[in-house]
């Protein structure tokens, strides 16, 4: 209209710029969910490849450092299921295998480059390792390697596609190892197994519940776990907390770390309710009762593995220990053939073969008291220690408060004692002073009646030899000894048996006759 104005003819001209506008958004939405459509089919049609298959084959294979595939995959959408995974290897690890696998792949990181496989699991996982020529702790960590190990190159030609695979949690139903070390066959078996990303990059956390462990130890028996939990990063792992349990009641706790890279590692925990009768072979286990508990602390830093601790015996009890039947034998007291301990406990440390037991402390509150060390080389024992004892306990064992046990701290008196022999045949030299010092004291008390002695001696010359034997062992007994007592520790100092008499000379052959001149 010549009278329109240019403002009213712009307006006018508006709803047909929206219309354009509009086509040009519908296009462009269109174009994306084709493109979507697209990208999701190309990658949906590489996850249903062999391609696909190879990567993971591949993947899992390397991180175990075996050789392996899976079983052809059966593919619901994106999640996907497996009857196995079936591996063999010429290194520490002989053979894997994995039975009734079910993941689902997440496309939520194709822009980083990586497959994401959640919720994955495992009905059971079965591993064979031998290192006995190897270290044994030298064993790669799997889920760790899984998420680390370098890219893949897969077939075809979809370059763009991620070569990466990021892991976003698996569960085992069932985990069983069997190793071979060089401390001898490992086992464990019914172990459930959960493992979740912890945050940070390659950060993993994991957890252990249930099953049986067998370790190459004979004093060791089967472990039953309660739980372990675990965190990896950057290559090394922690052991946050464990609990297992062993023999009847005992209880062992641990924390600790391992670095995968120098094969360092570090152990602390405790013991707890181990009794003693389960725990010492069946020589020790009649002598000492009671609950053991004890700290420890393990690791390899000083380039071999090495262990030390403390421990405390309660509730224990002392009985047929040799060098205390003996006491008991000679001080004619039954105090010694059972003795209820008041304090128990030592310092340990261990390596291999060898074991020693530092700051000994056996008590018995108003009898006696036992200090010292032991060192156990294989079986061999090397002991030193101090006894002491009331006052007054070997009164009647002539010379042992005078000749063996001198005063000392606490009140008591206090004798040195080695110890040597085997853990199955422990020997100790105490047993040998005290009899020594009786027959020294008896020596000792025959001079002071030596004028006695001499004048009855001349005058029983004719007399009746029945007579003279009971007057003679009268006077003996006049110096507070026993007849048998001195008879039989004379006989010991004799050699085990009395002086026997000197043998008669040989009669000379009679001299040929000489004839007299």
């Amino acid at each position: 209209m010549p009278g329109m104005s240019r403002r009213s003819r712009r307006q006018q001209g508006n709803p047909g710029g929206s219309t354009w506008l509009a086509r040009v958004m519908i296009s462009l939405i269109v174009l994306t969910l084709l493109a979507a459509g697209l990208l999701y089919a190309a990658v949906r049609g590489y996850l249903h490849s062999e391609g696909f298959r190879q990567l993971l084959s591949e993947k899992v294979s390397k991180a175990a450092g075996v050789s392996g595939e899976f079983t052809p995959f059966r593919w619901d959408g994106l999640a996907v299921d497996t009857d196995a995974f079936q591996a063999t290897g010429e290194g520490t690890v002989q053979g894997v295998r994995l039975d009734g696998m079910h993941t689902e792949i997440g496309l939520g990181g194709l822009r980083r480059g990586a497959w994401e496989i959640r919720d994955a699991r495992v009905q059971r996982m079965e591993i064979a390792i031998d290192a006995a020529a190897r270290d044994a702790l030298s064993l790669p960590p799997m889920v760790a390697q899984v998420v680390e190990s370098a890219p893949v190159r897969t077939s075809g030609k979809q370059g763009w596609l991620p070569r990466e695979v990021e892991l976003h949690g698996l569960e085992f139903g069932e985990v069983v190892l069997r190793a071979n070390l060089k401390q001898g066959p490992v086992s464990a078996s019914g172990i459930k197994v959960a493992v979740e990303p912890a945050g940070a990059k390659h950060s993993y956390r994991g957890e252990l519940t249930g099953g049986t462990i067998q370790l190459p130890f004979s004093q060791l028996p089967e472990l039953r776990l309660d739980h372990a939990r675990l965190r990896y990063q950057d290559g090394t792992v922690f052991l946050t907390s464990a609990a297992l349990e062993a023999w009847s009641e005992g209880r062992i706790t641990a924390s600790g770390e391992w670095d995968r890279n120098t094969r360092l590692f570090s152990l602390e925990g405790g013991l707890s309710k181990l009794k003693c009768e389960e725990i010492l072979d069946e020589n020790w286990a009649k002598r000492l009762i009671g609950e053991i508990n004890a700290d420890f602390s393990l690791g390899n830093h000083s380039g071999k593995p090495q262990a030390r601790g403390e421990l405390a015996i309660h509730h224990g009890m002392l009985t047929a220990l040799p060098v205390l039947d003996a006491l008991a034998a000679y001080a004619d007291t039954r105090r010694f053939r059972t003795i209820p301990l008041s304090e128990a406990q030592a310092l340990w440390t261990w390596e291999k073969d060898l074991i020693e037991l530092n700051e000994i402390v056996l008590s018995s509150e108003g009898l006696m008291r036992l200090e010292g060390r032991v060192i156990i080389r294989g079986s061999e024992l090397d002991g030193t220690f101090r006894l002491g004892l009331v006052p007054g306990v070997l009164a009647t064992l002539p010379g042992a408060e005078t000749h063996v046990f001198a005063p000392g701290e606490r009140g008591l008196l206090w004798a040195p004692l080695r110890l040597t022999g085997t853990v199955d045949k422990p020997k100790e030299d105490l047993t040998d002073r005290l009899i020594l010092a009786a027959g020294m004291r008896i020596l000792e008390s025959l001079p002071e009646n030596a004028d006695e002695v001499i004048n009855l001696t001349r005058s029983l010359l004719g007399a009746d030899p029945a007579k003279a034997v009971e007057k003679g062992a009268r006077l003996i007994e006049k110096s507070g000894l026993d007849v048998r007592e001195v008879s039989g520790i004379l006989d010991s100092l004799l050699g085990g048996g009395r002086r026997k008499a000197p043998e008669p000379e040989p009669e000379a052959p009679p001299q040929p006759a000489v004839p007299e001149p």
